[in-house]
């Protein structure tokens, strides 16, 4: 069945270009290798060589040779080549929705047969903060359901949108493997063509700090009291488009006399979160990797006011892997520990299966 739609899908693509051009050609013989769909399948989605290669593990010349002899087989142009980057042609724009959607149909078809023969194996990426304050501590009620499915956590901030998130995972070396994922927990907009999208939580900022600054020589008794404090920064939130910072949520309250810009930085979100827990000073920070630690009595939040975000967490999966029933199991299981958010993570019951 595969084979029949990337037969398909090629010949509809040799049609849509040629349109009797090259008579020469013939639409109904063999497939074109599948190494050079691959590489286009892979440098369409990701509009980049250089990406498309990291993930296939090959040399960016090697996924350049493989375009170029495609199109050499096709007889059409496939990509707008320019400074900047890539474009997708007419052409290939029509083609690749059918074709990716075929190669999601191989990999899990690899997968059940990988499954079969090893046990159930299950690809999740998350944000570093997310992964490390939300879904690690609760983990454990997951696998003592599931014992069958043997969970891989991968800590990415490609699981983060904005160009900037991009741009620091890039920055990073963070080489993220993403056509192996089953489930994403996303940050961001909820828009992700091609996959299944269910809500999980919304997001506001908030102040974070350890108890003991709750009282002393400067007690944090309003906003103003931070004047006395130092500020900690998260600088992942500000690699996150449109994100409110320090001097948005300074500017809520009211506050003056406070240079926001002065303070500790951090480059990820959990290492914010335990600078504030070591009484290091005042972090802003997302609420939901923050409760725990408040609820465990590690954080305390000063303030009542929180900002909210413009983005929100999402679990995200391959539309042709998002029902297996072990995918469907997790994400499940993930919508259930935000529904009830206020269980506290080391609760040691299990989930229902």
């Amino acid at each position: 069945m595969i084979a029949n739609i990337l037969h398909c899908v090629t010949r509809d693509l040799i049609m849509s270009g040629l349109n009797q051009s090259h008579p020469r050609l013939n639409v109904s013989t063999r497939l074109p290798p599948l190494s050079a769909l691959r590489a286009f399948e892979a440098a369409a989605r990701l509009l980049s060589f250089k990406e498309a290669a990291a993930e296939l593990h090959v040399s960016p010349a090697a996924v350049s040779h493989q375009i170029h002899a495609l199109e050499d087989y096709l007889g059409v142009r496939l990509f707008d080549r320019h400074n900047r980057g890539l474009n997708l042609t007419d052409i290939a724009r029509a083609g690749l929705p059918e074709i990716g959607a075929a190669f999601q149909s191989l990999r899990a078809g690899v997968e059940r047969m990988r499954s079969k023969g090893s046990g159930l194996s299950l690809m999740v990426s998350a944000g570093p903060a997310f992964a490390a304050k939300w879904l690690l501590p609760r983990l454990q009620r997951f696998t003592r359901a599931h014992p069958a499915i043997d969970v891989r956590i991968a800590a990415s901030m490609h699981a983060v949108d904005g160009r900037n998130a991009q741009a620091q995972s890039e920055a990073e070396g963070i080489d993220d493997n993403r056509s192996d994922t089953d489930v994403e927990v996303r940050f961001g907009t909820g828009a992700y063509p091609g996959y299944r999208v269910d809500k999980l939580l919304t997001v506001n900022l908030l102040p974070v700090c350890h108890p003991k600054l709750l009282a002393g020589e400067h007690p944090l008794r309003s906003p103003f009291d931070l004047q006395h404090h130092t500020l900690l920064h998260d600088d992942t939130l500000d690699a996150l488009d449109g994100t409110p910072d320090w001097n948005a949520w300074l500017r809520e309250a009211g506050v003056t006399g406070v240079n926001a810009g002065r303070g500790a930085r951090f480059t990820h979100g959990a290492l914010v979160l335990q600078a504030a827990a070591d009484g290091l000073g005042v972090a802003l920070v997302m609420d939901v990797l923050a409760a725990d630690d408040i609820a465990a009595g590690r954080l305390a939040a000063p303030f009542d006011l929180k900002l909210p975000l413009p983005g929100a967490y999402y679990v995200v999966s391959p539309v042709a892997r998002a029902e297996l029933p072990h995918v469907a199991a997790f994400r499940e299981w993930l919508l259930r520990e935000a529904r009830t958010a206020d269980t506290p993570a080391t609760q040691e019951d299990p989930v229902p299966a």
